[in-house]
């Protein structure tokens, strides 16, 4: 039963009115600056992480380059002692063999390398050369003091320079480097040396013309 009473604007009225008012309501409950505040403060955090990131990769990538460069140069220094260590070795096996072949070159000079006592000595001897041994010093060679050690003066006609007049003992080189020098004696230059004469110089058995 409809009330007569009751005016129905009125009834539009009120409903408007309690729209309004949730309307109003839920906007009070919503804090649109909190909101946008939310949404600023996000973009701030992600820079912040994939700096972090990235710093990490840096930090990473310099640590793996730095172990790098320390295994070369370990690397490098194990190849350089284990290549010392070997030459040490080669170098003392030649030193103690050096005598041998003093007793060889001096049985040699003598004619007595000769027999079953060739096939060793030559044997002996390829071996020295495989590994570089060289032996040096004969008469007639300029005295050089890098190479030759100097005993004893033993004058020698017709050299024009200082040179090695007799050989005591011969000097050897592995490779570039001089193990032992040679011990030597040495002759001055002979001043009755004759001299070659310049192109051009007139001979002096030339006759005066008459």
């Amino acid at each position: 039963m409809t009330d007569k009473n009751v005016n129905p604007d009125d009834s539009d009225e009120n409903r408007d009115d309690n729209v309004d008012e949730r309307f109003a309501d839920i906007v009070d409950d919503v804090d649109i600056d909190a909101d946008q505040s939310a949404t600023d403060s996000q973009a701030p955090e992600e820079l912040s992480r994939e700096s972090q990131l990235e710093a990490l990769l840096a930090e990473r990538t310099e640590d793996l380059q730095r172990l790098q460069a320390e295994y070369v140069n370990y690397k490098r220094r194990v190849d350089r002692d284990r290549a010392l260590s070997r030459q040490s070795g080669v170098d003392k096996v030649i030193t103690d063999l050096m005598p041998v072949l003093d007793s060889i070159a001096m049985a040699r000079q003598h004619g007595e390398v000769e027999g079953g006592f060739k096939l060793v000595v030559d044997e002996l001897e390829k071996v020295a050369d495989n590994h570089g041994l060289t032996s040096f010093g004969e008469v007639g060679d300029a005295f050089d003091p890098n190479l030759h050690e100097a005993l004893m003066q033993m004058p020698m006609e017709g050299v024009s320079v200082t040179s090695v007049s007799q050989v005591m003992q011969p000097g050897y080189k592995l490779g570039d480097r001089v193990l032992r020098p040679a011990r030597v004696a040495v002759s001055d230059p002979d001043p009755n040396a004759t001299a070659t004469n310049e192109p051009g110089q007139p001979d002096d058995e030339s006759g005066d013309e008459e």
